[in-house]
């Protein structure tokens, strides 16, 4: 393992990298990190070259004086110019989880030929209707506190997120805003892509909301498949944390899928 960090627009991005195989990178997502990631970068490392880095405010990397998108998504920008720069020769699969997902997808759309493929696990996904609405505004306030509670109790480790609740309200508003559009970012992409999708992303609880919030995720992948049919797409009876519920299967899926991408696998 090697284990470096990248200075770039005022923060610290800690980085580390091991195994052998075809260059992978792996980006986390929103309230993950790559400490969490753990387990399904080293199933990956038996045979891939694995890159592994912690997004702004995440983890062992630096806070900010912003966090957005954009912001996050120059992290991701930073991190693949310096792979470029020590592997020249070798495109990487890129492979994003949730927010990182949106955040690969951008990436590809707008770096033509600087990646070999990509897999997106439980993001990227162009749903029909938003997930933020004033209905289920005071959960999710009130759902985000709380975590951010718990993460102010261990601060200083490499699972920690410095996010305040509002910072992370804010983000999740601007995904939806983001993946209302997203559909045109996957026209400009010209690599194979692969996506590995939870049944029951927020949870399998027939009650509340989770009902309306799984249709809903579904309807959007349904939406891409139409639009792109190219897309191989894999379903995990799992909600949100199948990164970590999953590995195994995840990274299965990820060695078999490579180069297939145009058949669907339920």
């Amino acid at each position: 393992m090697r284990h470096f960090t990248i200075h770039h627009d005022g923060v610290t991005t800690p980085v580390s990298r091991g195994g052998q195989g075809r260059p992978l990178v792996l980006c986390p997502g929103l309230n993950s990190t790559q400490a969490g990631l753990h387990e399904l970068a080293e199933l990956l490392r038996r045979d891939h070259d694995v890159v592994t880095f912690d997004l702004r405010g995440h983890g062992l990397a630096s806070a900010a004086d912003r966090y957005s998108f954009e912001a996050f998504l120059s992290d991701l920008v930073a991190v693949m110019a310096e792979l470029g720069r020590l592997t020249p020769d070798a495109a990487p699969v890129l492979v994003g989880y949730s927010l990182g997902a949106d955040l690969a997808v951008h990436y590809a759309s707008e770096h033509p030929g600087t990646v070999a493929e990509l897999v997106l696990i439980d993001g990227a996904n162009p749903v029909p209707e938003p997930f933020i609405t004033e209905a289920v505004l005071p959960e999710f306030r009130a759902m985000w506190e709380d975590l951010a509670t718990q993460q102010e109790a261990a601060p200083g480790t490499a699972h920690q997120v410095l996010l305040t609740a509002q910072e992370i309200l804010d983000l999740n508003v601007e995904i939806d805003v983001v993946r209302s559009s997203i559909l045109d970012r996957y026209r400009k992409i010209d690599r194979p892509i692969s996506m590995i999708m939870s049944t029951s992303m927020a949870g399998d609880s027939g009650e509340g909301h989770a009902p309306r919030f799984n249709q809903n995720w579904r309807a959007g992948v349904e939406r891409l498949v139409r639009d792109q049919p190219h897309i191989a797409t894999s379903w995990l009876d799992a909600d949100h944390g199948l990164v970590v519920t999953h590995a195994p299967e995840i990274a299965q899926i990820i060695r078999s899928s490579q180069g297939s991408a145009g058949r669907a696998i339920s």
